[in-house]
């Protein structure tokens, strides 16, 4: 199901050239193609995108039904009654849910009704059971007796204690939808109650583009599976296991493969035992110009050589004008030139770069708007003790706490990458131009909502 990479010229200069967010970001979003669609079950297109308009083929409900628990009755019959002078009604039988042959109510009488059950022929209302003695002669019932153990309260009399408007508790048909209503149109996202209307209508199946497949590698001869015992110089995997919730989050199916040692061959092997269940794969580490940057060194030789212009599939590294996140790499691997983003390892500047780049490709793959591809961002005050400091012609992305109803947002934590604690008590990224180098308190930005 991967996507072929289009051609797509790249701003000359290659990864010789610092490359601004948005060009690499647009370069990312050309080379990705909705993912084509598929006929799938109900519960398997959860979270896909509907690619059809979805009609009602018949009304909802498709029929008169009751509401309540109670008597289906002729709203003659109950006109002036009370607890001091009820309407007595002769029981006719009962109608329940899934009826088939339902009894015609007549002057004078009334049948049992369940709650969605059909209104029988003659009845115009449903009286609830607690406006009756629920056929037993005293007060005001609480509930019905069940039938199976009292098949006798089918039948009999009932003292109804209040009058009826027509159509009380009734649910027309045809109430929630006509048939011929547009259900669902295309491009809606399919979730809990667009399943279940779905199902109301009943369709078992329904077309829509699957949710990517996206694979996520961390790299590193110093990670260690969480659970594991700590060696000299090691530390945990985290990347990983963030950037696969973030795919997940975004709308994919995440596969997250334990961490690649600093080799290329292996990481080379590992990705092309990976393709098969790959429509995107995500790369963490490596990316940087040290001596072990084994992604780069791995996929810089799959492609062109050069790393500016891969030939038939490869990937460019480059670096762009951002803090965190300033080494990338972008391409396409394998014989279905699926796409593949190399990101950095220090935790922040891998997961503020998969917020940039990976969600939006994510999306993109799912066949979702254009408005909808990237996370919403507002314009909020500063609320800090001081002024937020960022390097000139670089846009920084910095953790923070963003408050809706003061229109504010408080920095959470320092501007260090390796910053994963700060991170998790972060709702947002605030933004700061190129062009500035100083924000001062009160002073309004752009944030990123991550919630």
């Amino acid at each position: 199901m991967s996507s072929s990479a289009p051609q797509h010229p790249r701003p000359a200069g290659g990864r010789h050239r610092l490359w601004s967010v948005d060009e690499h970001l647009a370069d990312v979003l050309a080379a990705v193609r909705p993912l084509e669609p598929i006929e799938l079950q109900l519960l398997d297109a959860q979270g896909c995108v509907l690619v059809e308009d979805v009609t009602v083929p018949v009304a909802l409900p498709p029929f008169d039904n009751s509401s309540m628990d109670g008597y289906a009755v002729r709203t003659a019959d109950v006109q002036g009654a009370s607890e001091e002078f009820p309407a007595v009604l002769a029981v006719i039988g009962d109608v329940a849910a899934g009826s088939g042959e339902l009894p015609t109510v007549g002057p004078g009488q009334a049948a049992r009704i369940m709650t969605g059950a059909p209104l029988p022929p003659g009845a115009e209302a449903v009286v609830p059971v607690e406006w009756t003695d629920g056929g037993t002669g005293g007060g005001a019932a609480s509930g019905m007796t069940p039938a199976s153990a009292a098949p006798q309260g089918a039948a009999g009399e009932v003292r109804v204690h209040r009058a009826a408007e027509a159509r009380a508790h009734v649910r027309s048909r045809g109430s929630d939808v006509q048939a011929g209503d547009l259900a669902l149109a295309a491009g809606t996202v399919l979730g809990p109650p667009q399943i279940a209307l779905l199902a109301a209508i009943g369709r078992g199946t329904v077309r829509v583009r699957p949710r990517p497949r996206v694979v996520v590698l961390s790299t590193g001869s110093e990670l260690v599976q969480p659970g594991e015992a700590l060696t000299a110089g090691t530390i945990y995997d985290s990347n990983s296991f963030a950037l696969a919730a973030a795919a997940r989050d975004a709308g994919a199916i995440a596969y997250r493969v334990g961490a690649v040692a600093d080799d290329a061959d292996t990481l080379r092997s590992t990705i092309e035992d990976q393709l098969i269940r790959a429509d995107l794969l995500v790369t963490t580490g490596g990316v940087s110009v040290g001596a072990y940057d084994v992604v780069k060194e791995a996929l810089t030789a799959a492609g062109s050589g050069d790393g500016d212009e891969p030939a038939g599939g490869g990937v460019d590294f480059r670096k762009l004008a951002m803090q965190p996140g300033k080494p990338q790499g972008f391409g396409t691997v394998g014989p279905d030139h699926t796409p593949l983003l190399a990101l950095p390892g220090n935790p922040v500047s891998s997961y503020v770069s998969f917020e940039l780049f990976v969600r939006p490709a994510i999306r993109t793959l799912m066949g979702l708007p254009e408005s909808e591809v990237s996370r919403p961002g507002v314009r909020a005050v500063l609320k800090a003790d001081e002024p937020l400091r960022s390097p000139a012609a670089r846009r920084q992305f910095l953790r923070g706490k963003y408050d809706a109803e003061a229109g504010t947002v408080t920095p959470v934590g320092g501007s260090g990458s390796h910053l994963i604690a700060a991170l998790a008590h972060a709702d947002s990224l605030m933004v700061v131009p190129e062009d500035v180098t100083s924000v001062e308190p009160g002073a309004e930005l752009e944030v990123i909502l991550l919630g």
